[in-house]
């Protein structure tokens, strides 16, 4: 699999276009980052733990991987499917990548509407910048909550977060619980999403190596999900679009209308 290396002064990052888009490493500040487990990135059959995985048209899981629209029953596999599609390289400098997806007769097989999604992997002004355009081609406007699943290296699991939240949705429990700054993954199978964020930024420590990151993202991501494996040595911090399950409530499905692309971003840096 062809990897592209981007870079901008001493930071760098490497994208692998054919294995979903996916960033395997990113280095800022002469830190590495992004976890990877680098068996999983070379297994065509199974999901890549690491890096920074791309979530569409659904970010999170569906009861029995399945939903209705319109009278028809689709499957989506967790996640979506766009981490597991190869996409097209449009354009490449040294310091971004722009990539394609297109929709075809397997991707409308689980979600029946005609896309173009193009990203752009920016490194500018001392942080990672990835800009996203969704493009419906549908007539009917195009329902989806996409996300972002960056893994980062630590094995804290008791994850210090800077946040404005005051509520946290324990997918554990699927319990509200208060958000005092603290979200305890340890002995956590399952996640948890800050629900009441204001302000569409976080910032989060990674104690081993000795800084903090902020991820600042476009007001289409109210929530941010965290989530590990137990023994892992990693934190997933999830900017999301909605809720887990969100294609069985229908309450907050991001609609994006023929002729008026969705744009958005998510900004991963160093903070002070």
């Amino acid at each position: 699999m062809k990897t592209y290396t981007l870079k901008n002064g001493t930071a760098s990052a490497e994208v692998i276009p054919e294995r979903g888009g996916i960033v395997t490493h990113l280095q800022l500040g002469g830190h590495d980052l992004l976890y990877l487990n680098e068996d999983t990135l070379y297994d065509k059959e199974a999901n890549v733990r690491g890096g920074i995985p791309i979530l569409f048209p659904i970010s999170g899981q569906l009861e029995n991987k399945q939903y209705e629209w319109e009278g028809k029953t689709y499957t989506l596999n967790n996640h979506g499917f766009a981490r597991n599609l190869p996409w097209e390289v449009v354009t490449q400098d040294e310091d971004q990548l722009t990539i394609r997806l297109t929709s075809t007769d397997e991707t409308k097989d689980g979600f029946p509407f005609d896309f173009e999604l193009e990203f752009t992997y920016h490194l500018k002004e001392g942080g990672f910048v990835i800009e996203q355009t969704y493009t419906n081609l549908s007539r009917e406007p195009m329902p989806m909550y996409p996300g972002f699943h960056p893994y980062f290296r630590t094995e804290e699991k008791g994850v210090v977060v800077e946040s404005d939240a005051t509520i946290m949705l324990d997918y554990n429990d699927h319990d509200l619980k208060p958000f005092d700054g603290i979200v305890d993954l340890n002995g956590k199978k399952e996640a948890i999403a800050l629900i009441d964020a204001e302000k569409p930024h976080v910032v989060f420590a990674l104690p081993e190596l000795g800084t903090k990151v902020r991820i600042s993202y476009g007001e289409d991501f109210p929530y941010v999900v965290l989530w590990t494996e137990e023994g892992k040595g990693f934190v997933c911090v999830e900017p999301w679009m909605a809720k887990n399950g969100e294609f069985h409530r229908k309450d907050e499905l991001v609609y994006v209308k023929n002729g008026d692309p969705l744009k958005t971003f998510c900004r991963i840096e160093l903070a002070d």
